[in-house]
């Protein structure tokens, strides 16, 4: 598997996004397990998760189902798990709190269900308009100082808020998770302002969001016509897109059965020529 630097860490160009195993209708236990177990299997070494992802409003299915199929998988010392903070969910509504004693909180659940001392990549969830962003990531950064979180990150955040969040957190801060996508391309200013920081982007949603991966599929569609031209599925030559964009692009496909996890596992294999890149400008 191809890797990527996400800042002292190198972690798998591909990631798992792990929150489709925690939308209602998701798959049951031991489907989430073996979509995690092959995720691994296949070399991916970066799971991303959320206290916010649960199919019911309480905090903290997925990262349970996470730390549980890490525990039955044996030695998955180099997994990284990125998980977020600061957004409440209340049945099938999302809130948002970015105070400093909720995000403290937030994160003191999140090392509860993964079973962990310090917590290898926590993020901000996303910017709360009611409380100073300065604030929250100040509450970063003591989370950092306290040794609760290695490294830290934003999401959902602009280029403004990505270079506050520098200056606050400094080499603390070594990731932006924005959303970025063949029919969502607006966040590329935000991959703009991480090549020049150093940071490591990763693009959320990488294929249009939970249903609408297939629509890459339409006859069409030029990602279609590309992925025919390689051989691969239209799923993977966005992925491959998506890793030509920039080296400081690793993108995490959401997945919830073990089949769909092991062809994004491949797509840093299709090697794209620049008029395919052309084409899907």
């Amino acid at each position: 598997m191809q890797q990527r630097q996400l800042g002292d860490r190198t972690v798998s160009a591909i990631g798992l996004g792990a929150m489709p195993m925690s939308v209602p209708g998701s798959p049951d236990a031991a489907q989430a397990e073996a979509t995690i177990h092959a995720a691994l299997d296949a070399g991916v070494t970066l799971i991303d998760t959320a206290d916010a992802y649960t199919p019911d409003g309480a905090l903290g299915h997925n990262e349970e189902l996470v730390a549980a199929a890490l525990r039955s998988y044996g030695d998955a010392s180099d997994v990284l798990v990125a998980t977020k903070g600061g957004h409440t969910r209340e049945g099938q509504d999302w809130g948002l709190d970015g105070r400093p004693e909720y995000l403290r909180t937030a994160c003191e659940g999140s090392l509860r269900r993964l079973g962990v001392d310090s917590i290898g990549l926590y993020q901000h969830h996303r910017p709360d308009p009611d409380v100073p962003y300065a604030e929250t990531m100040g509450a970063l950064r003591d989370l950092l100082d306290a040794g609760l979180i290695e490294r830290a990150g934003v999401s959902n955040a602009d280029p403004d808020q990505i270079r506050m969040a520098q200056e606050i957190l400094g080499d603390g801060l070594v990731s932006v998770q924005n959303q970025l996508s063949p029919r969502f391309r607006s966040s590329l200013p935000e991959l703009e302002v991480c090549e020049e920081l150093g940071l490591a982007f990763l693009p959320w949603s990488p294929l249009g969001g939970i249903g609408n991966a297939k629509d890459l599929g339409s006859d069409q569609h030029a990602f279609a016509q590309v992925a025919e031209r390689h051989a691969v599925s239209p799923q993977q030559a966005t992925l491959a897109w998506l890793l030509r964009l920039s080296p400081a692009v690793i993108a995490i496909p959401g997945a919830s059965r073990p089949e769909s996890i092991r062809s994004s596992a491949e797509s840093p294999t299709v090697e794209l020529t620049d008029d395919d890149v052309a084409a899907l400008r």
